[in-house]
């Protein structure tokens, strides 16, 4: 144990010959490591981000776009023709087993005016289950209601964002009034803020209205009760083939949509779409490890390069080291516990270069990460495999020297 803590010390002070050189081989492992721990910690706050936002609309729901329509041969894409109507949503409510809450709605993108401001964001015309079909409770005031639904109210309940840039600071929202398309809204409420999608946009930019009212007194439409987009909650995430099975039968007979001919709406569960997303996810995290690791294959071979310099320079220290009793073990282990110690010390730097590149990226970006401690002791470990395995070559070489020869190079 003596022999080893000797060894250790005698390695610290060769390096500290040399802090540059040192510091400059280690370099490349700095920024494999950090770069290894960083990627991880971004990649699993995605899949973290990815799952909340899944979560807030719940396994159980099912999603129903129009299709996709064809022209010229030329084929759209999904929602280019509408499909879906109030009464298929209504059908779906009755007719289907297993349904409890249901909502449709349909979206543009127009300008909200509030006195001397305005606001370009999107405007959502949906029915009272909002709230709970997507989980957004309100911050202040009321939802609209069944009532308000029926009369075509003209009534508006605003995202956060939409609302701090209608209003100055402390000025009461909730009753003031807003226009959009030369319709006077009342204010009724402010939603709860969400921030960030998974995306990265900003989920609080939009204000909601009653379907109705923006169907007859705001968008307007071509066909009357088109909708663009259906959201069905079932009672458990286990009834979700049957329902799936069921929706799409009504809906085809509703479309009378012949046998031979494909379905002209497309049904996704947020199951479906969670798979897709956190795959998604993976695979970039993957890829962005895999180059991140040729900074440690690179930082490696540069502590090669640098061990064999150090053996070039020190074959004299060998040779005399060897004439007086030591052993070829004994200058392997020297060399080895030199590469080690290098790639130690990279490796705790680039740990903490990681870790605080993926705060920085959470406070200046508003990234998600989440710093897992098994990515820092892989990373870590695998550092120091990198050290053994090139510092193995150089070490080597130095303890295959004969001591005559190594005493009489110049």
């Amino acid at each position: 144990m003596s022999f080893l803590w000797l060894t250790i010390l005698s390695a610290l002070r060769i390096l500290r010959r040399n802090p540059l050189r040192a510091g400059l081989t280690m370099l490349g492992i700095i920024i494999g490591i950090g770069a290894v721990v960083a990627m991880v910690s971004l990649g699993q706050g995605a899949t973290a981000s990815v799952q909340a936002e899944i979560a807030s609309l719940g396994t159980n729901v099912l999603i129903i776009v129009p299709g996709a329509t064809t022209v010229g041969g030329v084929r759209g894409g999904l929602g280019t023709i509408s499909t879906l109507t109030v009464d298929d949503a209504e059908d779906i409510r009755t007719k289907v087993g297993s349904v409890t809450t249901i909502m449709y709605a349909t979206r543009s993108v127009l300008q909200v005016i509030r006195e001397n401001k305005n606001w370009s964001t999107i405007v959502l015309g949906t029915t009272p289950e909002f709230t709970d079909i997507r989980s957004w409770p309100v911050a202040q005031g009321n939802f609209f209601t069944q009532s308000d639904m029926d009369s075509a109210a003209k009534v508006v309940v605003l995202g956060k964002t939409a609302a701090q840039n209608l209003f100055e600071p402390g000025e009461e929202v909730v009753g003031a009034e807003v226009r959009i398309r030369n319709t006077p809204l009342r204010v009724i409420g402010i939603l709860a803020p969400k921030g960030q999608s998974i995306t990265g946009q900003d989920q609080d930019d939009f204000v909601v209205l009653p379907f109705t009212t923006a169907e007859r007194k705001v968008m307007g439409t071509k066909f009357l009760g088109t909708v663009g987009i259906i959201l069905v909650a079932t009672q458990t995430r286990y009834e979700i083939p049957a329902v799936v099975a069921d929706i799409k039968e009504l809906l085809r007979a509703r479309h009378h949509l012949p046998s031979q001919e494909e379905d002209d709406f497309t049904i996704r569960t947020m199951e479906d779409i969670a798979k897709t997303i956190a795959g998604t996810s993976r695979t970039m995290m993957v890829m962005l490890m895999s180059i991140a690791s040729i900074s440690l294959i690179v930082g490696g071979i540069g502590i090669m390069n640098i061990l064999l310099v150090s053996v070039t320079e020190r074959t004299k220290e060998i040779g005399l080291r060897m004439a007086v009793g030591a052993k070829r073990r004994h200058i392997l282990l020297q060399f080895l516990i030199e590469a080690i110690i290098m790639t130690a010390i990279g490796g705790v730097v680039g740990v903490a270069a990681g870790i605080g590149g993926a705060k920085l990226l959470t406070t200046l970006v508003g990234w998600p990460t989440i710093i897992s401690p098994e990515a820092i002791v892989i990373a870590f470990l695998f550092s120091l495999i990198v050290g053994v395995f090139f510092g193995l070559y150089p070490a080597n070489k130095a303890s295959k020297m004969k001591p005559i020869e190594a005493l009489h190079y110049e």
